[in-house]
């Protein structure tokens, strides 16, 4: 069984809040689009057709698969509470996304291609690689749970 320290676990250092609360931001509002229509979006029934389309079904299910992932792991990560977990699922979500959806496209966005999808992969990985930082949720419990 995995010990809770090791998913808190993260590096003292401030270049994690630079990537959590920007990403935060965009997957939040991204998923939001997907699951409640927010900021222009087509909401689960319409993201779903979408996701159907382009062969990951069943379509709906996949929707609200990657809309929770992205609503609340964009959440977690501008609280920056299990920054970790919520960057591994984030980070499977943009591979999807760039290699299914926009990998054929090549890779400027202009075009329709996988260049957004790769920077929030990458970007997604090295918080997963660092943890939330200084000034998150998970370091503030880990130190706690540290102390006792």
């Amino acid at each position: 069984m995995m010990n809770i320290n090791k998913i808190l676990k993260t590096e003292q250092q401030w270049a994690s809040l630079a990537l959590r609360l920007p990403l935060g931001v965009i997957f939040t509002a991204h998923g939001a689009q997907k699951l409640f229509a927010w900021f222009g979006g087509y909401g689960l029934e319409g993201t779903g057709q979408f996701m159907a389309s382009q062969g990951l079904e069943p379509g709906f299910l996949m929707a609200l698969l990657a809309g929770s992932a992205e609503f609340f792991g964009g959440l977690a990560l501008l609280i920056g509470l299990l920054v970790r977990p919520a960057a591994l699922s984030l980070a499977f979500a943009m591979l999807v996304a760039g290699v299914v959806v926009h990998g054929s496209a090549g890779l400027f966005v202009s075009n329709g291609g996988y260049e957004f999808a790769l920077a929030l992969f990458s970007s997604s990985v090295a918080l997963l690689l660092l943890g939330g930082g200084k000034l998150s949720v998970d370091n503030l419990i880990n130190r706690r749970l540290g102390q006792a």
